[in-house]
Protein backbone atom coordinates (compact mmCIF):
# COMPACT_ATOMS: atom_id res chain seq x y z
CA UNK A 1 0.00 0.00 0.00
CA UNK A 2 1.48 3.68 -1.23
CA UNK A 3 1.94 5.83 2.05
CA UNK A 4 -0.65 8.42 0.04
CA UNK A 5 -2.87 5.44 0.44
CA UNK A 6 -2.71 5.13 3.70
CA UNK A 7 -4.62 6.27 6.87
CA UNK A 8 -2.85 9.09 9.13
CA UNK A 9 -3.58 6.56 12.10
CA UNK A 10 -1.33 3.87 10.30
CA UNK A 11 1.30 5.89 9.75
CA UNK A 12 4.42 5.93 11.60
CA UNK A 13 6.20 9.09 12.92
CA UNK A 14 8.86 9.25 9.84
CA UNK A 15 5.79 8.51 7.06
CA UNK A 16 3.87 11.67 9.02
CA UNK A 17 6.43 13.71 8.53
CA UNK A 18 7.57 13.16 5.21
CA UNK A 19 3.48 13.06 3.90
CA UNK A 20 3.47 16.28 5.56
CA UNK A 21 6.86 17.66 3.73
CA UNK A 22 5.45 16.63 0.45
CA UNK A 23 1.86 18.34 1.47
CA UNK A 24 3.87 21.55 2.27
CA UNK A 25 5.89 21.69 -0.82
CA UNK A 26 2.93 20.46 -3.45
CA UNK A 27 -0.63 21.38 -1.98
CA UNK A 28 -2.11 24.55 -0.90
CA UNK A 29 -0.03 25.40 1.89
CA UNK A 30 2.84 25.89 -0.68
CA UNK A 31 2.38 29.95 -1.25
CA UNK A 32 2.94 30.30 2.71
CA UNK A 33 5.86 27.67 2.51
CA UNK A 34 7.41 29.65 0.11
CA UNK A 35 6.22 33.19 1.54
CA UNK A 36 8.18 31.85 4.90
CA UNK A 37 11.50 30.47 2.55
CA UNK A 38 12.17 33.69 0.68
CA UNK A 39 10.24 36.19 2.63
CA UNK A 40 7.88 37.28 0.38
CA UNK A 41 4.91 39.07 0.63
CA UNK A 42 1.12 37.87 0.29
CA UNK A 43 -2.15 38.92 0.17
CA UNK A 44 -4.66 37.43 2.32
CA UNK A 45 -8.23 38.50 2.27
CA UNK A 46 -10.42 37.72 5.95
CA UNK A 47 -13.63 37.62 6.54
CA UNK A 48 -14.28 40.77 7.95
CA UNK A 49 -13.91 42.70 4.84
CA UNK A 50 -10.40 43.59 5.08
CA UNK A 51 -6.90 42.39 3.56
CA UNK A 52 -3.37 42.18 4.78
CA UNK A 53 -0.52 42.79 2.95
CA UNK A 54 2.60 41.76 4.73
CA UNK A 55 5.38 38.40 5.03
CA UNK A 56 4.54 35.39 6.69
CA UNK A 57 6.82 34.21 9.36
CA UNK A 58 5.52 30.68 10.52
CA UNK A 59 2.28 29.06 9.76
CA UNK A 60 0.73 25.58 10.66
CA UNK A 61 -1.88 22.95 8.70
CA UNK A 62 -4.81 25.45 9.76
CA UNK A 63 -3.57 28.61 7.90
CA UNK A 64 -3.11 29.87 11.68
CA UNK A 65 -0.37 32.43 10.95
CA UNK A 66 2.63 34.81 12.70
CA UNK A 67 2.72 38.13 10.15
CA UNK A 68 5.50 40.41 10.41
CA UNK A 69 5.30 44.19 8.55
CA UNK A 70 1.48 44.00 7.89
CA UNK A 71 -0.43 46.51 6.39
CA UNK A 72 -4.16 45.92 7.03
CA UNK A 73 -6.69 47.81 4.37
CA UNK A 74 -10.35 48.09 4.10
CA UNK A 75 -12.68 50.54 3.15
CA UNK A 76 -15.05 52.81 5.41
CA UNK A 77 -18.51 54.29 5.03
CA UNK A 78 -18.19 58.03 6.44
CA UNK A 79 -21.19 59.00 7.70
CA UNK A 80 -23.60 61.76 6.87
CA UNK A 81 -25.86 63.93 8.20
CA UNK A 82 -29.99 63.53 7.72
CA UNK A 83 -30.77 64.34 4.34
CA UNK A 84 -27.37 64.87 2.71
CA UNK A 85 -26.26 62.22 -0.11
CA UNK A 86 -24.45 59.28 0.83
CA UNK A 87 -20.66 59.85 0.99
CA UNK A 88 -18.02 57.81 -0.88
CA UNK A 89 -16.32 55.10 0.75
CA UNK A 90 -13.17 55.66 2.05
CA UNK A 91 -9.99 53.42 1.93
CA UNK A 92 -8.30 53.36 5.55
CA UNK A 93 -5.29 51.30 6.29
CA UNK A 94 -3.04 50.81 9.28
CA UNK A 95 0.52 49.13 9.55
CA UNK A 96 1.05 46.73 12.03
CA UNK A 97 4.62 45.44 13.28
CA UNK A 98 3.68 42.05 14.46
CA UNK A 99 0.58 39.87 14.45
CA UNK A 100 -1.17 36.18 14.92
CA UNK A 101 -3.65 35.69 12.41
CA UNK A 102 -6.15 32.81 13.32
CA UNK A 103 -6.95 30.67 10.87
CA UNK A 104 -10.89 30.50 10.70
CA UNK A 105 -10.67 34.13 9.69
CA UNK A 106 -8.82 33.27 6.14
CA UNK A 107 -10.55 33.23 3.38
CA UNK A 108 -7.88 33.11 0.60
CA UNK A 109 -3.77 33.96 0.19
CA UNK A 110 -2.07 34.61 -2.55
CA UNK A 111 1.07 36.23 -3.59
CA UNK A 112 1.47 39.58 -3.63
CA UNK A 113 0.19 41.19 -6.86
CA UNK A 114 2.08 43.70 -7.09
CA UNK A 115 5.47 41.47 -7.58
CA UNK A 116 8.48 41.40 -5.44
CA UNK A 117 9.26 44.73 -3.60
CA UNK A 118 12.46 45.06 -1.73
CA UNK A 119 12.45 43.57 2.27
CA UNK A 120 12.25 45.68 4.91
Amino acid sequence: MAATQKRRSDMNPEELAALEKEEFATGPLRILNESVQNNTQVLINCRNNKKLLGRVKAFDRHFNMVLEHVTEIWMEQPKTAKGQKKAKPVNRERYIQKMFLRGDSVIIVVKNPLGNQPSA
